[in-house]
């Protein structure tokens, strides 16, 4: 596991819960505001001592440091997740950009009957108790920051070793917890799934749609209805729902009567989706303070790497060539 890592943001949630006991120095300097991403290795030094330094009871430890967690600790993925309507958009948004907050072991998501399953197996290695049992408490504490509510999910599975004392996961997570199992896994009831999200980030949503109707409007002027279609595929790019169904959707029109209506206009849905994320990200790449997995999380890509592709294939630069070029111009 070499080359796993945590984001940086992530991490920081220690520091902070050291600091709330009186410890703030205890393990030295925090990550730099530089730091995208810490070493696991690293993550595991980092909370091996500080289990060491919280007069807590040392069982219970990864679930008193979950209890503090809020969406700024998943870096843009949480804030993002605050702009989404329910728990299962907001659930979706972080399971398909997961790696840029845990990557460790893959995620895989599945629905059940019951409920939504997100599973995580051993394929690189297994990181020990504390940090799966934090990275697991923090989800089930991010599911009751973002609804308001004391969410229970149904059950909880661990790969790692059954502890002497059951009781402290019980009460945590209120429901059964099993260890020694194949995976780590957590089931979240699908009731739940649809509840709306109490701390919706209306100020962050607003704010994102104003700079990009800021970023189109440098555009040159397109007729009406290609102007409608751009200012409706803003907000559905940053939501990662990219396809022309997605637009449909959002217009109340079929698909064919909106491809029908895009050729009238001289465009294709791809043609129109790839302008506006162009148009989108040069305007995001002049502003010197967004990173480059920042950007292309809000262009709805999974991947930084599939932005650097697209960008390549749009402009000939890659993304940092472009922005360096730009700002050496008078």
């Amino acid at each position: 596991m070499d080359d796993a890592r945590i984001a940086a943001s992530y991490v920081q949630l220690l520091f902070e819960h050291l600091g709330a006991l009186g410890l703030a120095d205890a393990l030295g300097p925090p990550p730099l505001p530089s730091e995208r991403f810490v070493a696991l290795r690293r993550w595991q030094t980092l909370l091996a001592q500080a289990q060491a330094l919280d007069p807590g009871p040392r069982a219970s430890f990864a679930l008193r440091l979950a209890r503090g967690i809020a969406p700024r600790h998943f870096g843009v993925v949480g804030f993002a997740a605050l702009a989404c309507g329910t728990l299962g958009e907001a659930l979706q948004r972080l399971e398909r950009h997961h790696r840029s907050v845990y990557d460790v072991n893959p995620a895989r998501v599945q629905a059940l009957p019951q409920g939504l399953s997100i599973e995580w197996g051993v394929e690189r290695g297994r990181p020990g108790a504390l940090v799966d049992e934090t990275a697991i408490a923090s989800l089930v504490q991010l599911t009751r920051e973002l609804t308001g509510r004391a969410l229970h999910p149904l059950a909880v599975d661990f790969v790692n070793p059954r502890p002497a004392d059951l009781r402290p996961y019980t009460d945590f997570f209120g429901c059964p917890v099993r260890f020694a199992q194949p995976s780590t896994r957590v089931l979240l009831a699908a009731q739940d799934l649809a509840l709306p999200l109490r701390g919706a980030d209306a100020a962050l949503l607003a704010l994102l749609d104003e700079q990009a109707e800021r970023l189109l409007q440098q555009v040159a002027a397109v007729s009406e209805p290609v102007g409608v279609w751009r200012q409706a595929l803003v907000g559905l790019i940053r939501g990662g729902h990219t396809q022309l169904s997605d637009l449909a959707r959002s217009l109340q029109i079929s698909p064919r009567s909106l491809q029908r209506r895009l050729a009238d206009q001289g465009h294709s849905f791809q043609g129109l989706l790839s302008q506006t994320r162009q148009q989108l990200a040069e305007g995001y790449l002049a502003d010197p303070d967004l990173e480059l997995a920042e950007i292309a999380l809000l262009l709805g890509y999974s991947e930084q790497s599939a932005f650097t592709r697209a960008f390549r294939h749009w402009t000939g630069l890659a993304p940092l060539q472009w922005r360096k070029q730009q700002a050496s111009r008078p």
